[in-house]
């Protein structure tokens, strides 16, 4: 299913989406990565958000 930008509450808010360059480069530049750090984090520990910036973080 195709993400809904529409839709900006959670949990669409809390998931990282790495098939939507619009995603990419929002959470890139909210945890100031490069997108293939991003990509290698969601890859790493799943799409939450807030998983990867633990991730991101340790």
């Amino acid at each position: 299913m195709a993400d809904d930008n529409t839709k900006t509450g959670s949990p669409d808010s809390d998931l990282i989406n790495t098939n939507e360059n619009y995603e990419v480069e929002y959470w890139s530049k909210k945890f100031g990565v490069s997108p293939e750090e991003l990509k290698s984090a969601v890859k790493a520990v799943g799409n939450s958000a807030k998983a990867v910036e633990a991730h991101l973080n340790k």
